[in-house]
Parts: C-alpha cells; sequence; structure tokens
C-alpha cells in the first residue's frame, strides 16, 4: 500500500481534532483543528515529514478534510498558511469555506 493509499484518521478531544495520516516508518502527516461551534472548525496546522514532502501528502490530507466538512455540513476557516493557500487553488471548495 502506498502513502497515497493509506486511509486518514479523524481524532477530536474536547473541541480539539487531528486529520492523520501515517507514514512509513512510524511518522505522521497531519492537520489539527479547533472545532469553534458544532459546524465550524479553524484548521491551525499542518505538518507533513520532510521525506514526504511535494508528494501530495498535504493536499490529499485538506481534500480529505473538505470533503468530512461537506459530508457533515460544516464550514472551514484555513488558518494555517499552506491550507488557506490549497483554498486559493481550489475554487471548488468555496461551499465549505466559512466566510
Amino acid at each position: 500500500m502506498t502513502i497515497m493509499e493509506t486511509e486518514i484518521r479523524k481524532a477530536e478531544d474536547g473541541g480539539k481534532g487531528r486529520y492523520v495520516l501515517p507514514m512509513p516508518g512510524g511518522e505522521e502527516a497531519y492537520l489539527t483543528y479547533v472545532r469553534s461551534s458544532p459546524d465550524h472548525i479553524l484548521i491551525d496546522y499542518s505538518f507533513v515529514p520532510p521525506s514526504a514532502r511535494g508528494k501530495g501528502v498535504g493536499a490529499r490530507l485538506v481534500a480529505h478534510a473538505v470533503e468530512d466538512a461537506r459530508a457533515n455540513g460544516m464550514r472551514i476557516t484555513p488558518v494555517c498558511g499552506y491550507v488557506a493557500a490549497e483554498f486559493r487553488r481550489h475554487r471548488e471548495w468555496a461551499d465549505v469555506l466559512a466566510a
């Protein structure tokens, strides 16, 4: 199984959460977020291990968060610079972008 086929996990506790993609060797790529209301999250940080950068891993995490938001009627505020840049590149995600 490749990195791009590995399942992304979501974990949330006390209004803080993460979308996590396990990497070979035990490392993780992830997005962190804070839930500000039942239907709104602020994605505040993204991390991809150096060995996996430039391979679409971060973009896959953001796309997964967008799919999750659509499926659950949520809006996203991208506080993290990388996530904000991905939203600018993908105008088709405007339906989950918080105003």
